[in-house]
């Protein structure tokens, strides 16, 4: 898992397998697997047909879209709030945050995280990644799974929600796409810990801008509340 196929490698196996976090010396353009930086490493350069029918463009992200999967935005007072890709059995979250040079952010999040998770009432426990240290919090039938990566600059995380009783396959699924994301950080200061910005795709902001006049003229044209008497005698 977690290959990549280059352009023109038609042979069916895959490249490399994930080292754990800490070991790998190489540089991101010699990796096999991601995240990669975006900044550094061109995307043209990886074919990943294999397992994504296309890729997301958030501008300080491109996400790889599962085949069957679906993208959906979640919306906050200000527009656009949260973006999630939907796959059978759970929603995965992507975002990615500035970082310090220097330092392990992910590690700091764990604790503090696992710390708000656990005082929320959830049963949480950590695993090993790939990456590192995995969180994992379960509610009822629910569980929820944190994925966390240090990059030059940058912190990338997804979330992975849904059923306890697919809980495995959402985990393969999500460091599939973790495996394949590239970030670019670019060189705007911006404080450590705060995520990176977000841009919406054309085609997608446009048809969110289409639902959401709908939506108003909906609202818009629905009777208004109360009624009026109508006939009898005024007195």
């Amino acid at each position: 898992m977690f290959g990549r196929k280059n352009k023109g490698d038609n042979s069916n196996d895959q490249a490399g397998q994930v080292e754990q976090a800490g070991q790998a010396q190489q540089s991101q353009a010699e990796n096999d697997y991601g995240p990669f930086d975006g900044d550094t490493v061109d995307f043209r350069e990886f074919d990943f047909s294999d397992f994504a029918s296309g890729a997301l463009d958030l501008g300080s992200m491109l996400v790889p879209v599962p085949h069957g999967g679906e993208v959906k935005v979640e919306m906050g007072p200000d527009g656009p709030q949260m973006i999630h890709l939907e796959i059978d059995g759970g929603r995965i979250t992507p975002i990615a945050f500035a970082a310090p040079r220097n330092g392990d952010l992910w590690a700091e999040a764990v604790d503090d995280t696992v710390a708000g998770m656990t005082k929320d009432g959830l049963e949480v426990h950590l695993e090993d990644g790939p990456w590192g240290q995995e969180i994992c919090a379960v509610a009822g039938e629910g569980q929820m799974r944190l994925i966390g990566v240090n990059g030059p600059r940058w912190m990338f995380r997804v979330t992975l929600a849904g059923e306890k009783s697919k809980a495995d396959e959402l985990a393969k699924i999500g460091r599939e796409i973790v495996a394949r994301t590239f970030i670019r950080r670019g060189n705007d200061p911006i404080p450590a810990g705060q995520p990176l910005p977000v841009l919406m795709p054309q085609a997608m902001a446009e048809a969110l801008q289409e639902q959401l006049q709908q939506l108003s003229h909906r609202q818009y044209d629905a009777p208004q509340g109360g009624t009026q008497a109508s006939g009898g005698e005024q007195q």
